[in-house]
């Protein structure tokens, strides 16, 4: 018996667990981006400050650093 991906969304458990691994890929490109801006700027960004960039999840945080890093002249303007 072959099962679909669509056959498995139809179980909330199932769909919980993809929905959380398509917000957590989201989230990562977000905070790719914001090293990418950062780093075309050449702004320069401590290991630290990476790390907690890449490390974050919160989709409005991200989205205030992308907009953040278009016009920062350091990174911890990122985190003001």
């Amino acid at each position: 018996m072959n099962v679909t991906i669509e056959d498995a969304m139809v179980h909330p458990f199932v769909r919980e667990l993809v929905e959380y691994g398509e917000a957590r890929g989201e989230a990562k490109g977000e905070a790719k981006a914001v090293l990418v801006i950062l780093d075309g700027r050449e702004i320069p960004v401590p290991l630290a400050a990476r790390q907690r960039i890449l490390a974050c999840a919160d989709q409005e945080t991200l989205e205030t650093w992308i907009d953040r890093s278009l016009t920062a002249t350091s990174v911890d303007e990122l985190f003001d």
